[in-house]
């Protein structure tokens, strides 16, 4: 267990983020993980790390404040961490994000607080989250278990958080031989040859059905460009943002979304568990939001402002994948996000041609929505099929029976 422990924190500090000599490391980290953190900072050292700064969290403290602290606490953010994170962001330090939370920790909050904390930290933190949805520093996603969580996606299973640890090392590529590099670059190779076939294709349109009742259809900005797996910052550092990662993805014409979607997996935001619902678009925009469970707080995310009801991802996962053949429900989106083919509601990456280099202003006149929030959410079925539409009218199987056709 040490030494697949080693592994993991060798591959978030040396792939997933690239550290490099002389630059500072951001640990966001929940306290119940801190002896991972440590093992991450001791790996960033001894590569030459400048510094490892600690953002630490709780969801007991978190709770606490959401039931019980004063109103005006959550329509402001202190100038410390507005300035904490976007300086941070402004010097290129990277920035390791350890997911780990009890997936109902906020169940019972007033939904309003919530929105009024979001829409005080999107507009405090709107450099950060501009620099991180640009690629602007290495940044990396990843989880390790704890006991709130594990119990969740084990219930009653007595050795609940070793068995995530055993699902999460399969998903993340370690297997205790210490050659999860190697596979890393394999897989990456896999994933960026489907790249080139979609982007090679010029689609004009995507058509989504399954027997859910997914009737959409999703018009792709000209000059859209597919990314998957690694990354790079402006002065050439690769980095991978999600560890796991199986999705090939581009940013959705913004105005261009009609139909109806379903979701495939039920969705945890906010710390709630959202389950059983759908969305009706038209014109691009969610004029109807309906959920068997968690509905009100599926309205909450949706209302923190204007371009929370239109689209900024597209997201291509197989059904037939690694993490989708655990049958497993991780009740965490960077998990489940990766086991089925996701859209995302909220502001648009910049996958357009050029569009690293380009203002807010300049990607939203190409089509591409803007917001301060990004929610992705599972659409991918085994009976999921999606036919595209190239700019010169010819129709091409994109997926079939849930997974991608023989030709991507």
């Amino acid at each position: 267990m040490e030494e697949k422990l080693q592994e993991y924190a060798r591959l978030l500090v040396r792939v997933g983020l690239n550290v490099q000599k002389g630059q500072d490391l951001i640990i966001s980290c929940p306290v119940e993980c801190a002896y991972f953190a440590r093992l991450c900072a001791a790996e960033a050292y001894e590569i030459g790390c400048r510094e490892v700064v600690m953002n630490w969290h709780d969801d007991a403290m978190s709770r606490m404040k959401y039931l019980q602290a004063a109103e005006d606490v959550f329509e402001t953010v202190p100038a410390w961490r507005e300035r904490f994170f976007n300086d941070y962001a402004k010097a290129g330090a990277a920035y390791l994000a350890i997911s780990a939370t009890d997936p109902e920790n906020l169940k019972g909050v007033d939904p309003q607080r919530i929105i009024k904390s979001q829409q005080a930290s999107g507009k405090a933190l709107k450099d950060f989250d501009r620099l991180q949805m640009a690629s602007g520093f290495p940044w990396c996603i990843a989880s390790i278990p704890i006991p709130s969580w594990a119990g969740r996606v084990f219930p009653g299973a007595p050795d609940a958080v070793d068995r995530l640890w055993d699902a999460i090392f399969a998903a993340v590529r370690i297997s205790g031989d210490g050659k999860c590099v190697e596979k890393w670059q394999a897989h990456l190779d896999t994933l960026h040859r489907r790249v080139e076939k979609l982007n090679s294709l010029r689609l004009a349109s995507l058509h989504y059905t399954n027997s859910l009742g997914t009737d959409l259809t999703i018009r792709l900005p000209e000059g859209h460009v597919w990314e998957a797996g690694n990354d790079v910052t402006p002065k050439g550092q690769t980095f991978i943002a999600n560890i796991p990662t199986e999705e090939i993805y581009t940013a959705p014409l913004k105005t261009g979304i009609d139909g109806v979607v379903y979701s495939a997996m039920p969705l945890v935001n906010d710390g709630n568990i959202i389950d059983k619902f759908h969305f009706v678009v038209k014109e691009g925009k969610i004029v109807e939001a309906h959920a068997e469970k968690g509905e009100d707080s599926l309205l909450a995310a949706i209302s923190l402002d204007e371009g929370a009801r239109y689209f900024g991802e597209v997201a291509l996962v197989p059904y037939d994948s690694p993490i989708s053949n655990q049958n497993i429900l991780y009740y965490n989106t960077l998990f489940d996000e990766n086991a089925a083919c996701h859209l995302a509601f909220g502001e648009a990456y910049p996958c357009i041609e050029g569009g690293r280099d380009m203002t807010k202003e300049e990607l939203k006149a190409r089509g591409l929505n803007d917001s301060i929030t990004h929610v992705d959410f599972m659409v991918g079925t085994p009976d999921l099929s999606i036919v595209g539409t190239t700019r010169d009218g010819r129709e091409i199987p994109i997926f079939v029976d849930g997974n991608f056709a023989p030709d991507i």
